[in-house]
């Protein structure tokens, strides 16, 4: 009597569990590989951001002290002794002076003395106020006024002002802070234009994935128009922005608006171009260039003067530096100094062509051999056909079905 032989579950399962475990590793594998580049942006964040702006400090911050008298000098000595490098402690003859070099970003701080204390009398109060003898009973009390241009920077002005209230608290005189160079009603701060490259920004980087990524089937001249395109947009919402919506600035809008396209165009060639090389690190490349090391340096929050020396160095070249600074400069301070923000601005739209032409060449090259390989795979199969082909047979119709058949194959092997 045969016996039937039930199926065994139980090595099916097994058998379905053993066939499982490979797929998970590989699943597992991609994404933990995938999770390196999250990873990598939250330590170039926390490097770029902590180490510009966790422990601000001034190191040679420009200041002034306004008089032309003995007092004047002494006080200013006084102050640079005492500031161990912080400061930068300058005389200036005349108040007209001290706003004229606060309006071109000289300085950025000018304590004026009281004309009043310009005399014998003002000196004995001034050498009271930086540790010498006490001002003579009677003598006339000094008026000081501090003057600040906060479009230049609020924390810039926000730390001379700490630095000379307590100065004028000892003089037993209230401090009287002048603003030469306001900001826009509606941004009190000043800082609404590092939002703004914020904004600009992320409009021109991101959009470099999708270029990049969705569009790696097109041709590169066509991925550089879009990029053109795209940062021509990109520059209309942030004047958009800076403009009618926030109201960021009250003139010159057209001016802000050419420097926001030459921003966004550069970054959206320097990434189109970058990524023929880096493909899906991409992100991360830009992101590195644009945001860690961009914002960092960029004189938005701090200025160079309020910053370790590897962010104070990149502010002099880098290209939020050069918008922030070229925007202040066209906005608030007539134009002084935008010629070479301009021109920051245009080198990095330079690179950034210079860049897509080097994606070009590469990219060609690339072509040229996947399209050697693909020739010399279908000399191989041609020659393997070949080698497989029996003797001629006599002519006929067996043949000439046999001679059909054969160059079939072989028009098959080699793809014609």
């Amino acid at each position: 009597m045969s016996t039937v032989r039930r199926p065994d579950h139980r090595s099916e399962r097994h058998g379905d569990h053993r066939s499982a475990r490979p797929a998970h590793s590989t699943g597992l594998r991609h994404v933990l590989t995938h999770l390196i580049t999250p990873l990598l942006m939250c330590i170039g964040m926390g490097l770029a951001y902590l180490g510009a702006f966790a422990n601000p400090a001034p190191h040679d911050l420009p200041v002034a002290v306004v008089g032309s008298s003995r007092s004047a000098q002494l006080l200013a000595q006084s102050i640079n002794d005492k500031a161990h490098g912080e400061l930068e402690v300058r005389t200036v003859g005349n108040r007209a002076a001290a706003v004229e070099q606060l309006k071109h970003q000289e300085i950025f701080g000018a304590y004026v003395i009281d004309a009043k204390a310009q005399g014998a009398k003002g000196d004995s109060a001034w050498a009271g106020a930086t540790g010498g003898a006490a001002a003579a009973a009677g003598s006339a009390r000094p008026a000081p006024e501090l003057l600040v241009a906060t479009a230049g920077s609020d924390t810039s002005a926000s730390v001379v002002q700490k630095i000379f209230t307590p100065l004028a608290a000892r003089q037993g005189a209230p401090l009287k802070v002048t603003d030469v160079a306001p900001t826009a009603e509606d941004d009190p701060t000043g800082q609404g234009v590092f939002f703004l490259l914020v904004a600009l920004s992320i409009g021109s980087y991101a959009s470099v994935a999708v270029i990049g990524g969705a569009g790696a089937v097109l041709p590169l001249r066509l991925r550089a128009a879009l990029a053109i395109g795209t940062s021509f947009v990109v520059s209309l919402i942030g004047a958009a922005f800076a403009g009618p919506v926030f109201h960021l600035v009250d003139h010159g809008l057209w001016g802000v608006w050419g420097m926001a396209w030459l921003y966004s165009a550069g970054i959206l060639l320097i990434g189109t171009g970058l990524h023929t090389f880096l493909k899906r690190w991409t992100t991360l490349g830009v992101m590195a260039l644009f945001v860690m090391l961009n914002f960092t340096s960029s004189g938005g929050i701090f200025r160079p003067e309020m910053q370790n020396g590897f962010f104070a160095a990149l502010h002099s070249f880098w290209n939020g530096a050069g918008f922030v600074e070229g925007t202040r400069s066209h906005v608030y301070f007539d134009g002084y100094g935008l010629s070479g923000h301009l021109w920051t601005l245009v080198w990095w739209l330079v690179v950034g062509v210079l860049m897509v032409g080097a994606a070009a060449l590469a990219e060609k090259r690339r072509r040229a051999a996947e399209a050697e390989t693909a020739a010399n795979a279908a000399a191989v199969a041609a020659a393997a056909v070949a080698a497989t082909v029996p003797p001629r047979q006599p002519r006929g119709a067996a043949g000439e079905s046999l001679d059909e058949d054969l160059e079939e194959e072989l028009e098959e092997a080699v793809g014609v």
